[in-house]
This record gives C-alpha cells, sequence and structure tokens, in this order.
C-alpha cells in the first residue's frame, strides 16, 4: 500500500506559473501507473501563463473560484462539468504569459469553475486559469500520460 501526504510533496513553481506538488508519479515511485496526480494552487487575482501539453489532462476544483480558458477544437469538444461554456469573441480577455498579460485568440473557450467542478482538457490545447474568487485556487490535476517537461510549451 502506498500513501502520500500532501504535506510531504515537495512544493515547486511549475512552469505555468502554477504552484504545484506531485501527489503520485510512475517516473517518482515505483508504480504501475500511466498518468500523473497533483495539487495544484493560483494564488488570489492571478493567471497561469497561457500553455499547452500534448497529453490530456483533468482538473477537479476543491476550493476557490477560476476562469478556465482552453483552445476549442473543431474535432474535439471541451468538458466542464454542467458549468456554462461560450466562446470568447473578442480579444479583451487575457492569459498571462511570462508575467505579461496578452490577447488569447478568438478561438478559445471559457467556463466558470468552482468546487465539486471537473474539466477535461485535450492533448495540445492552449489553455490558462485564472482565480477570480477571494480566496486560493486549489485543484487536482491529472495528467493522462504522465506529466513529462518536454510535453508542455510555455507559450
Amino acid at each position: 500500500m502506498l500513501i502520500r501526504k500532501l504535506m510531504d510533496c515537495e512544493e515547486f513553481i511549475a512552469g505555468d506559473n502554477t504552484i504545484l506538488r506531485e501527489i503520485l508519479h510512475p517516473d517518482k515511485a515505483p508504480l504501475d501507473l500511466r498518468y500523473s496526480l497533483a495539487h495544484a494552487k493560483v494564488p488570489i487575482g492571478k493567471t497561469t501563463y497561457l500553455h499547452s501539453l500534448k497529453t490530456s489532462e483533468i482538473y477537479y476544483i476543491l476550493e476557490g473560484k477560476g476562469k478556465m480558458f482552453i483552445e476549442r477544437h473543431p474535432a474535439k469538444r471541451s468538458f466542464a462539468s454542467d458549468v456554462d461554456i461560450k466562446k470568447v469573441g473578442t480579444m479583451q480577455s487575457m492569459c498571462s504569459v511570462n508575467g505579461n498579460d496578452l490577447p488569447r485568440e478568438s478561438n478559445m473557450e471559457e467556463a466558470i469553475l468552482e468546487p465539486g467542478d471537473t474539466v477535461y482538457i485535450p492533448p495540445n490545447a492552449k489553455q490558462c486559469i485564472e482565480n477570480i474568487g477571494d480566496q486560493e485556487l486549489v485543484f487536482i490535476c491529472i495528467v493522462d500520460p504522465a506529466w513529462k517537461q518536454e510535453d508542455e510549451v510555455v507559450l
């Protein structure tokens, strides 16, 4: 039996500027596991950097309120629980890139996420999440296959 305590997992700043703790990763423990599981935090008023992964990703919101931005894929649908998803048709919405805000493309979808919501992020989709609440945004992140630095591109 393997049990990991969250506070025993090293906290670090991920490439997209998320505060992360890797809970389970097949490269870091003797596990027969395809995916990686991480605990993520975004401080109040902050937005992760616009980025993409070659792999699929799932966020499950534990605390706080966030605005998720995911690139629209014509052949694939994004899923955000029962949350209303709408197309961003203007260049007013922003994602942070290396500390600077810049307009996102109009092919982005956005959704408000709250505790209990789950969002699926397709492989290669540009994405970011903004903390729009009055407390830290905390979520679980599952990456399948397991996250690798070379699979992530910060835009």
